[in-house]
């Protein structure tokens, strides 16, 4: 599906020079002189190459078309992710590899989106949050909450994040499976 270069947002899935590309980021700019582009930041989704692209504003680029599905985390075996699709019970396997860094945040019945391009897993989309429990963090100096500080914490997955002062070990917090940041804390 051909769109507008301003239409394009992180996390696209784009077909150019024969290859696809994950977009992971956009830079719209309108100089002075001449007229408005966006500078792209690509990833090869099937390879590790990465492509700093120029767009015109007016130029059309390829949406690649992914097909999603939902499916359930169940456990990890060596280097393989087992899920199953919730509606079918079929199981898969895929690498850890189509996961990368968000791997550390997955848990047991998690659903998670499977896209896939011409049939291939391309990636693996975790929920934007999810809530886990502090199983160790520093105690609270007193007086020390007038600045707004953070102090390290360690989720139960083992990641360390950084939390406000506030919070304690066995309170559940929501954080951002995309970077781990700290969102809030569980109502």
């Amino acid at each position: 599906m051909k769109t507008n270069a301003n239409s394009v947002r992180v996390g696209n899935a784009i077909e150019y020079q024969n290859k696809l590309w994950r977009v992971a980021k956009t830079e719209h700019t309108m100089p002075g002189k001449g007229g408005a582009f966006v500078q792209m930041e690509l990833r090869e989704i099937n390879g590790s190459t990465k492509l700093n692209e120029r767009f015109r504003s007016s130029e059309n680029v390829e949406i690649a078309r992914l097909d999603q599905e939902n499916y359930q985390f169940l456990y990890i075996d060596g280097d393989n992710i087992a899920l199953m699709n919730p509606e079918t019970y079929e199981q898969i396997e895929i690498n850890k590899d189509t996961l990368g860094e968000q791997e550390k945040f997955l848990q047991d019945g998690m659903i998670v989106i499977l896209e896939s391009y011409e049939e291939k897993i391309i990636g693996v989309a975790l929920p934007e949050e999810a809530t886990y429990e502090i199983t160790e963090t520093e105690a609270v100096v007193k007086g020390q909450t007038a600045a707004s500080s953070n102090k390290p914490a360690t989720l139960e997955n083992g990641v360390r994040i950084m939390v406000p002062p506030f919070i304690s070990v066995g309170d559940r917090v929501i954080i951002k499976t995309a970077d781990g940041a700290y969102v809030g804390r569980e109502k």
